[in-house]
């Protein structure tokens, strides 16, 4: 069963019996059944109950044999589990659901939460960074995520050591979201449980894992797109080259979310990832209140910047006109052409130069986006100048 994007032909129904809530999880937990595949089936058949129904058929038209879906004592198990652990199930269909993570392609059809609900409801900025953070990047991260508590923003980042722990224990007391990547009654790492436990007061844990998973490397890349779907900017205080941090801003762009990143020192490898974002046209923070004037509303009406230099005077001598342009790409732009290159690709290598060539753009703009798509491992090189995407 193919994870395509769907076209809706019936409006899905929300659940509003245990009995229809318990469909909604089976479906979902459902071997081969991801999140496009769930909003698809739902879409064409209406409801849980009769997408459960299909299932075997659409299941056999894949070449898959004697399928079943989720049994419905696993899926009640799982609902006793989070009533056991106080967790609520919300589905996407309820108030209480995000808005924000209802507009994504591939929006969590329910998330189980742990805490005060009604903090989904206010704005969320995220802080993500480096989990072996220095001290003066902890100190950062408590510093920015004290001061938009301040301004009444809440902080969702997730629930790692060094910044994200940082910006967690900073606003314990305005609000924060923790986004599991395991079950949210499994509070990973042990050393961060008593500010897991503390921030359900005024605050919350979330995940769309089932109760009781373990967190496991596959889990963390997912986890992060809820991070950044559920605010309106990411910052990334520290993080290195290739980093999960990193993959966060990727998602975060993607999702038209604004991306910022807090400067370090070129020799600390552990900044290299924000100098990199910088760079490419991230906004660079100091203060929470580069973060608030960055936010689509407080940008709209901010006046014109003014320029930074004047323009050199009119002896100095113009610039030849066949020197070329400088290179300046917005984190945009750089994230487009991220998304043009892995279209173009596929599993059957394709000659760089070709490449190049389909994708319309310079080959100086193009040649650092491949090699920041092959540090991440999502194309590989191989001989005689060939490309192929992985995966």
């Amino acid at each position: 069963m193919s994870e395509q994007p769907y076209s809706s032909t019936h409006p899905p129904l929300p659940p509003t019996t245990e009995d229809d809530r318990v469909s909604w999880l089976r479906l979902l937990r459902s071997r081969r059944v991801g999140i496009a595949t769930f909003h698809r089936l739902l879409g064409e058949h209406g409801t849980a109950q009769a997408a459960l129904a299909a299932l075997p058929e659409v299941a056999r038209a894949a070449g898959v044999e004697d399928y079943r879906a989720c049994p419905e004592g696993v899926a009640r198990a799982e609902m006793a589990a989070g009533r056991a652990a106080r967790a609520r199930l919300i589905f996407m269909t309820d108030p209480d659901y995000p808005a924000a993570l209802r507009g994504l392609a591939d929006a969590p059809p329910m998330l189980w939460a742990v805490g005060d609900v009604s903090v989904l409801s206010r704005p969320m900025i995220a802080l993500v960074g480096a989990r072996n953070a220095s001290s003066l990047g902890t100190r950062m991260a408590r510093a920015l995520a004290a001061e938009l508590g301040a301004k009444g923003y809440v902080v969702v980042s997730g629930l790692a050591r060094g910044i994200d722990a940082a910006a967690h224990a900073a606003t314990l007391k305005t609000g924060t979201v923790a986004v599991l990547a395991g079950g949210v009654d499994v509070l990973y790492p042990a050393e961060n449980t008593r500010i897991a436990e503390d921030m359900v007061q005024t605050g919350l844990r979330l995940s769309e894992q089932p109760m009781g998973q373990t967190p496991q490397a596959r889990h963390f890349p997912a986890r992060n797109r809820i991070i950044s779907g559920l605010a309106q900017a990411v910052v990334v205080v520290e993080a290195a080259a290739k980093s999960g941090s990193l993959i966060t801003a990727r998602n975060a762009l993607d999702q038209g979310r604004e991306v910022l990143a807090v400067p370090g020192h070129p020799f600390d490898a552990r900044a290299a990832g924000c100098n990199m974002l910088i760079r490419d046209g991230a906004r660079l923070v100091r203060s929470a209140e580069d973060v608030i004037e960055a936010l689509p509303m407080a940008t709209a009406q901010a006046a014109p910047e003014l320029p930074l230099a004047a323009p050199p005077a009119a002896p100095n001598p113009p610039t030849p006109p066949d020197a070329p342009p400088p290179d300046r790409r917005s984190l945009r732009e750089t994230a487009d052409l991220h998304s043009t290159i892995l279209d173009r690709l596929g599993p059957s290598p394709l000659a760089e130069d070709q490449l190049i060539r389909d994708v319309g753009a310079p080959v100086q703009r193009v040649a650092p986006v491949l090699v920041d798509l092959e540090i991440e491992g999502r194309i590989r090189r191989q001989p005689g100048g060939l490309l192929s995407k992985v995966g």
